[in-house]
């Protein structure tokens, strides 16, 4: 965008008058302000003092809710240094943030702001981050694999390019790394990676060793911890969603990782007790389930971008206890596109990607892959599966050769399956070699059926 229409599109968004309030009063997370007439989604400037202002900088808030004759103020940051009288100034009706391809390479914080001591960004733009749902109609068939440069993925639960696919699991399962192996290996043309409410030590950590170097100089990591506010944690999230849209609309082919959106849920959840909303299951308020509607909606294709263009979301849902039938688990199955299980039990046997094959569902899978390749998929699931209802009388030796075939097969079959499925740090493999293998594996296991069956006399 030239320097004349980025400036015209700043004049557009000005405010021709100063509208403020002030502060009569604060109660936990929220500021109810006096005679500030600005709709709910508004951002708004707190005027402290000047010893305070010039310690913590300037403090914004957002419009959450309003009253007869109070607004109610949520802030994105900490509430010291507020007091009563102080000026709240109304910024913007629709909120922005500053997104370009200035951003790649680069960790900002929930406002657009860098935060890697590389020095600030230039030549963005302001694009809406709470933008009008895409209309159903306009949304392009998903026909086009994404490899993500994980075996286990490509060829079992393969991706579509415009696909949501959820990661469920545990604390300490292995997503984190997941992400950052596919961040480095990924065919997608941009990476923008949100780290929601996680640990700041564990940010630190995923950039420099599960993201490296190399995935981070295509990357756009957007960050908000667990220890800052709940209303930055929720801008983070759509900034994250904004930045996605703005390379998809310029043609690019985009993976949007967010880690987690059950971290999402938490903040949500405290601005809706905050603002009164009641709560319902395990405490979640309904604004909840539809702001998670409407977040991971904002991924896929559009029309309007042409045949270029899309952004494949990987959400990864942090399930409490292990709990798949727990309020967030349970919604962000019923709208995403398939879900990836990490399994603790693999986890412990240091089987790493943790995937478990046969709880995992891609449902665009068949869409996206050659029919041989869905055939050798089913058939290697239907040795997993065999294997699974065995196992247990395998490991104490009491399975007895020759009471099934399939099983007989099955059991022959699974290290070659786990070998092929296991993938280390440095283990990369082309996808049509490992697809090579798959079909040779699931060929060999049919035809050994085959025979088996025969010799007992159960084929025709």
């Amino acid at each position: 965008m030239s320097v004349f229409a980025a400036a015209f599109e700043a004049v557009g968004r000005a405010q021709p008058l100063r509208i403020s309030g002030r502060v009569a009063a604060l109660r936990g997370l929220t500021v109810l302000v006096d005679e500030l007439p600005a709709p709910v989604g508004s951002l708004v400037k707190f005027g402290r003092s000047p010893d305070v202002a010039r310690a913590g900088g300037a403090l914004f808030g957002e419009v959450v809710g309003f009253s007869r004759e109070q607004a109610i103020v949520m802030v994105l940051g900490q509430t010291t240094g507020i007091s009563p009288g102080d000026e709240v100034v109304w910024e913007q009706t629709s909120q922005t943030a500053p997104v370009g391809a200035s951003l790649l390479g680069r960790v900002v914080d929930g406002l657009g702001r860098p935060i890697d001591g590389k020095g600030p960004a230039h030549d963005r733009v302001h694009l809406p981050i709470n933008p009008e749902p895409i209309a159903a109609l306009t949304r392009r068939p998903i026909r086009q694999p994404l490899r993500t440069g994980l075996r286990v993925i490509d060829l079992m639960t393969p991706l579509g390019r415009g696909q949501r696919m959820g990661i469920f699991a545990g604390p300490g399962v292995g997503k984190s790394t997941l992400l950052g192996s596919i961040a480095k290996r990924t065919e997608a043309d941009v990476n923008v990676i949100a780290l929601i409410g996680e640990r700041g030590r564990e940010v630190q950590d995923f950039i420099a060793h599960s993201l490296g170097p190399e995935g981070l100089a295509r990357s756009v990591v957007v960050v908000a911890t667990g220890d800052e506010s709940p209303l930055l944690r929720l801008r983070a999230a759509k900034l994250a969603c904004t930045a996605a849209e703005y390379f998809r609309d310029r043609g690019l082919d985009v993976l949007l990782m967010m880690d987690s959106v059950t971290r999402f849920a938490h903040a949500q959840r405290q601005v809706g007790l905050s603002v009164g909303e009641p709560p319902a299951s395990k405490g979640y308020t309904p604004s909840v389930f539809a702001q998670l509607a409407l977040l991971l909606e904002r991924a896929g294709a559009v029309k309007r971008s042409g045949d270029k263009g899309s952004i494949t979301g990987l959400y990864t849902i942090l399930v409490e206890g292990d709990d798949m039938t727990e309020p967030i688990a349970d919604a962000a199955r019923g709208i995403l596109d398939g879900h990836v299980i990490l399994s603790r039990k693999l986890a412990h046997k240091g089987q790493f990607p943790a995937v478990d094959v046969l709880d995992s569902v891609s449902r665009v899978a068949d869409e996206v892959i050659t029919p041989e390749h869905s055939a050798a998929r089913r058939q290697v699931c239907r040795m997993m599966a065999m294997y699974k209802e065995v196992e247990d009388l395998v490991q104490i030796g009491a399975y007895a050769k020759g009471s099934n075939p399939e099983s007989d097969v099955a059991i022959e079959a699974n290290r070659a399956i786990v070998e092929l499925l296991r993938q280390g740090k440095d283990d990369a493999v082309p996808f049509e070699q490992a697809r090579g293998t798959l079909l040779k594996l699931a060929k060999d296991t049919a035809e050994t059926t085959q025979k088996l069956m025969r010799a007992r006399g159960g084929g025709r």
